[in-house]
């Protein structure tokens, strides 16, 4: 017998005692015996780990080297898809979205509302489910099923810092239990002394005094709740942080101080961070890299002062064009760059994420992402400002007014009629009644009631089905009796 077949046979007896183990144990557990129950858990584990390997249970020290940067991956989305709902009411927020994260830096992702820039974030922290694709953590997939004990690694290693504060906080605790919240779950202190000590610590690190350790959030200002949310993910020393929008429902002076800290944080603790925000200027001041989303695509991907001097895809140059510019003279003759999606044609040359040089990833099809490439080598700088003379202005306004009043009202489109339910009952009435449910199909498409034109639609196809199918059979049934 060779040693690969021994070591098969050894394997497999020691997978078969483990199984053993657990189901006697499991037994013994029903018995509401919790230190049982805390060694059938432990088993399973053990269980997990023998059967997939020893990353299924843990996570290594140090994720993976990036060959071109030479820099270590802390966290990579791999052609990522999140959908919400089924069938016809099945939207898809982000598709296939890509990119890594560095250890130690700062990663911001930038998009307008509804972009699905707080999907991803929730879906790092394990909250929204994959359609498809996997993230991945230190090399090791976090997305999907994975063993209790990985998934305790990556709550304690991924933090999130939410948009809201007041509505991220529990009103009913005071500010010690919600920092301490994290410390007790995960055992990260050996006495009630060195608990305390952490708390506070991290309380003045923040900015805030031990005394509002006794108080509740609703006698915070905005600006402190989103401190006492930053001390309640830092206390738990993670290697990576998802701020979602931090500072968005903060004063404009509160956020630079928000920002600060977070650099801070950063500086001294080694931090990693994916930053969600909406502004472009403020990212570039907090950011080593900037992703940019539109309607769930990744568009383009660069490091921060490359992004702003090269902005490549138009989107990107639509964001930089809606900076405010401080100068208000400037800032009136302004004219806006806008972003048109219609001047892409995906119809056969479908596009995707390339890097172009110099770590510069752009969304496009094979003649877009060309022109990207000839334009960066060439060191052009695509102008996405311009400002106008008074003259300019007035008629550049004029003609952007003109063309306002001839645009066609996308709110009649877009915005659902108050009846427009899709109720079964138009489907019903299509299927035993055909020929008013095709009527009433056209009429409802016509008025842009599409769910009681889609409920029309499939009652009535399906009539039109079921009745040509007893024609086709009686049909039949005549055949065979003239033969």
């Amino acid at each position: 017998m060779s040693e690969l077949e021994k070591d098969l046979i050894e394997d497999e007896t020691a997978s078969k005692e483990l199984n053993n183990e657990a189901d006697n144990i499991e037994l013994e557990a029903n018995e509401n015996s919790a230190s049982k129950k805390e060694e059938l858990k432990e088993l399973k584990d053990a269980k997990a780990e023998f059967v997939e390997g020893p990353t299924a249970a843990t996570l290594p020290e140090h994720g993976p080297i990036d060959p071109n940067t030479g820099k270590e991956i802390l966290l990579s989305l791999k052609n990522v898809d999140i959908t919400f709902g089924k069938g016809d009411k099945a939207v898809r927020a982000v598709k296939n979205a890509s990119f890594d994260i560095y250890k130690g830096e700062t990663f911001s992702l930038v998009g307008e509302s509804g972009s699905g820039k707080t999907t991803v974030g929730r879906a790092v922290i394990r909250v929204n489910p994959l359609a498809n694709g996997e993230i991945d953590y230190k090399g090791v997939r976090i997305s999907g099923k994975i063993p209790h004990s990985l998934d305790r690694q990556v709550i304690r290693n991924i933090q999130m810092v939410f948009q809201d504060p007041a509505a991220s906080l529990n009103e009913r605790a005071t500010v010690e239990y919600i920092v301490s919240e994290g410390l007790y779950n995960f055992k990260l202190f050996n006495s009630e002394a060195e608990r305390i000590e952490k708390v506070e610590r991290i309380i003045e690190e923040v900015g805030l005094l031990p005394e509002h350790l006794t108080r509740y959030p609703h006698e915070f200002s905005g600006g402190q709740r989103q401190r006492i949310g930053i001390a309640r993910a830092i206390v738990m020393e993670p290697e990576l942080i998802v701020a979602d929008e931090p500072i968005s429902a903060l004063d404009v002076s509160i956020r630079a101080q928000i920002l600060n800290l977070l650099n801070k944080f950063k500086a001294e603790r080694g931090l990693t961070c994916l930053f969600i925000a909406h502004d472009l200027s403020i990212v570039r001041f907090i950011s080593d890299r900037i992703g940019v989303i539109y309607k769930g695509d990744i568009v383009e991907v660069a490091e921060a002062e490359e992004l702003f001097e090269f902005p490549l895809h138009p989107y990107t140059r639509s964001l930089i064009s809606a900076i405010p510019i401080p100068d208000p003279k400037l800032e009136k003759n302004k004219a806006l760059f806008t972003y048109d999606p219609s001047i892409h044609d995906y119809s056969v040359n479908k596009p995707h994420l390339e890097d172009i040089g110099n770590n510069h990833l752009v969304f496009g099809n094979d003649s877009e992402l060309a022109e990207y490439k000839r334009i960066r080598e060439s060191g052009e700088h695509p102008k996405s400002i311009t400002i106008l003379t008074d003259e300019e202005k007035a008629k550049y306004d004029e003609e952007l007014k003109a063309e306002n009043n001839t645009k066609v009202d996308e709110s009649e489109i877009l915005s659902t009629p108050l009846h427009d339910t899709g109720s079964i009952w138009y489907s019903i009435l299509g299927f035993f009644l055909p020929i008013i449910g095709l009527v009433l199909w056209l009429v409802f498409k016509n008025k842009h009631y599409m769910r009681n034109y889609k409920a029309c639609k499939k009652g009535s196809l399906l009539g039109f089905g079921l009745i040509g199918a007893i024609i086709l059979i009686y049909l039949l049934a005549l055949l065979l009796a003239l033969i």
